[in-house]
């Protein structure tokens, strides 16, 4: 597959690839992710707003497959359920555009449940079904991959040939143990007071369990509703961006540029993709 990776954040979908294609181009606005992509892939994604993009410059790569994570906010649980007429999915709309040009012969989108039955879902189907393509809606989370983490997403798969929905793994999570850092940040501990202050509406975990709630972008800056926070003998504390990684399936070698603060950090980590199952969604073009 010759792959374009549009909204490529940390580059998610290309750890996800590995030998089954290559990453013509990426493309993402964020100065900190694509620090972090090129610090990790070793290519600088194009910093174009993608609702500019001529139908020249992405005719130009010369690629046949779309992978895309565009803004879920939109459709999003705790957003504004406001789809195609929030702003953010400007640059979605103008690549809806570009397809009616220039489609593509494979596409994988990724985003949150809401996103099914959504008026960008509708609009995506309308692209697909003119051009001839096949494609499936398929629903997964990271727990079925032996994550102990809830992070359920949809994908629209699409392709020229016909596609067969492959049976989701149903691997045992391991303990929440095996992700933790062998020395923790003694910075990631609240302090009593934000504690008593926040403690009835977190989610709390222990080590030894082997489930956790969705990490989001605001993990960093909200302690309800944001991810799970960490019980120990000593108290409460974040997991570290290091561990939201593994949760999330990525390499060993993933890394940060040091500058980076942390909620930056939680926030890419957040907006991220589950490894594993984008693998598996991609395994649909194979």
């Amino acid at each position: 597959m010759r792959v374009l990776e549009l909204f490529s954040g940390l580059g998610g979908w290309r750890f996800a690839l590995r030998e089954r294609g290559q990453v013509l181009a990426a493309y993402d606005v964020n100065e900190a992710a694509n620090a972090t992509y090129a610090l990790n892939h070793g290519e600088v994604p194009v910093p174009r707003e993608l609702a500019h993009l001529s139908l020249q410059e992405l005719a130009g790569h010369g690629a046949d497959t779309w992978l895309l994570s565009p803004p879920c906010q939109p459709f999003c649980r705790m957003g504004n359920h406001q789809g195609l007429e929030d702003r953010r999915s400007r640059a979605f709309l103008h690549l809806m555009d570009l397809f009616r040009e220039a489609p593509p012969e494979r596409l994988v989108l990724e985003n949150v449940g809401g996103f099914l039955g959504s008026d960008a879902h509708a609009l995506l189907l309308d692209r697909i079904r003119a051009h001839g393509l096949h494609w499936l809606d398929l629903q997964a989370c990271a727990s079925h991959f032996g994550l102990p983490n809830m992070r359920p997403r949809v994908f629209v798969v699409a392709s020229r040939k016909p596609l067969i929905a492959r049976p989701l793994p149903q691997l045992q999570p391991e303990p929440l143990g095996a992700f933790l850092d062998a020395v923790e940040d003694e910075r990631l501990y609240l302090d009593a007071e934000t504690y008593a202050r926040h403690g009835f509406g977190m989610d709390l975990v222990r080590a030894e369990e082997r489930r956790s709630t969705c990490f989001i972008g605001g993990y960093g800056r909200r302690f309800v509703g944001s991810g799970p926070f960490l019980k120990t003998e000593r108290g409460v504390r974040r997991f570290s961006p290091s561990e939201v990684a593994r949760l999330l399936g990525l390499p060993a070698t993933f890394r940060f540029p040091e500058q980076l603060s942390l909620e930056v950090r939680y926030k890419l980590l957040g907006n991220g993709l589950s490894i594993p199952v984008a693998a598996w969604a991609l395994d649909h073009l194979t």
